[in-house]
């Protein structure tokens, strides 16, 4: 399994960021896949969670609104598309599978909200 983010950097508060997690080595489709998150200091978070096919998606209470998972099956490929960002989303994000009882993570990738 092998799980590679990428999409962060820095951007403006009230800005906007695409994160893209491309999975391989395992048959994408046929799982959920989830966002977390890990700010400075604080313990990893969960962002959003989307189903194997794309029909569900939960986020936490706080992202609702603003952030948005999405899949592409046939990129095996997700995404979190981020928006009205403030200081306070500065995390790393990573992207997660779950199998066989197991959590996959991928290497992370900065994102950093400051003006």
């Amino acid at each position: 399994v092998q799980l590679v983010e990428s999409g962060g950097g820095l951007v403006q508060p009230g800005g906007s960021l695409r994160l893209s997690c491309a999975a391989s080595g395992f048959t994408f489709s046929s799982y959920a896949m989830s966002w977390y998150r890990q700010a400075p200091g604080k313990e990893r978070e969960l962002v959003a969670t989307i189903t194997s096919a794309g029909g569900s998606t939960n986020y936490v209470d706080s992202m609702k609104g603003r952030f948005t998972i999405s899949r592409d099956n046939a990129k095996n490929t997700v995404y979190l598309q981020m928006n009205s960002l403030t200081p306070e989303d500065t995390a790393v994000y990573y992207c997660n599978l779950l199998r066989f009882g197991r959590r996959y993570w991928g290497q992370g990738t900065q994102v950093t909200v400051s003006s």
